[in-house]
C-alpha cells in the first residue's frame, strides 16, 4: 500500500514539474458550469475553433479549417469562428446521456493577439512571431480540463508570453464564474 502510496505521489510531483518546464496550465473545470458556458453562451464565441472531437454514439471529428473554394468572396480568416459551430457541436453533444468523451480547441483570433500583447507588456513579441494562443478543453466522461497552450513562429527562450497567457484565461474564467480550480 505505501509503495503504491509513494509512486502517486512521485507522479503528482513529476506532473507539476513537466506543468513549469512548460508553463502551461492545466485548470480542472466544473463539467456543468463550463459546458454551459461553451456550449450556450457567449463567452467563448469570439475565439476560432480550431478542431473538435466528440464521442457519444459514434465519434464526431471536425476541422475547423474553412474551406476557400466553398466561398465566393476572399476570407479573411483561416478558422471558423466559435459562434458559428457551436450550435452544431451543441446538436451533437445534446441529449439524455452525457458525452463519452469530448475535445474542443479554441484560438485567439489574429485581430487580438496585438491587443493581449499591448495589455500585458509584452513588447519583445511582434503579432507576426505568433502562431497561436489556445485553450485546449479535454472531458474525459467525468472530468473538464481546460489547458492553455501557445505556439510560437520562432524558438525564444523567454517564456513572459506563456505565462501573460495563463494569467489571462485565468482571469476569463474568473471574470465569467466559471467554476473550478485556478
Amino acid at each position: 500500500m505505501s509503495i503504491y502510496i509513494n509512486f502517486c505521489a512521485i507522479i503528482q510531483i513529476t506532473f507539476i514539474f513537466i506543468r513549469r518546464l512548460f508553463l502551461m496550465n492545466v485548470y480542472q473545470l466544473s463539467a456543468k458550469n463550463c459546458m454551459s458556458h461553451l456550449l450556450l453562451k457567449d463567452t467563448f464565441d469570439t475565439f476560432l475553433f480550431i478542431e473538435g472531437e466528440f464521442t457519444t454514439f459514434n465519434k464526431f471529428t471536425i476541422s475547423g479549417y474553412l474551406q476557400e473554394d466553398f466561398f465566393d468572396e476572399k476570407l479573411e480568416e483561416t478558422y471558423s469562428r466559435w459562434e458559428k459551430i457551436r450550435d452544431f457541436c451543441f446538436q451533437i453533444i445534446r441529449g439524455k446521456r452525457t458525452p463519452l468523451n469530448f475535445k474542443i480547441v479554441l484560438a485567439l483570433p489574429d485581430d487580438q493577439i496585438p491587443a493581449f500583447l499591448t495589455a500585458h507588456g509584452l513588447t519583445a513579441y511582434r503579432p507576426e512571431d505568433i502562431q497561436g494562443l489556445y485553450l485546449n478543453f479535454h472531458y474525459d466522461g467525468s472530468t473538464l480540463q481546460c489547458i492553455t497552450g501557445t505556439s510560437l513562429k520562432t524558438f525564444s527562450m523567454d517564456k513572459s508570453i506563456e505565462r501573460e497567457w495563463d494569467t489571462e484565461v485565468k482571469s476569463i474564467l474568473k471574470s465569467k464564474n466559471i467554476e473550478g480550480e485556478y
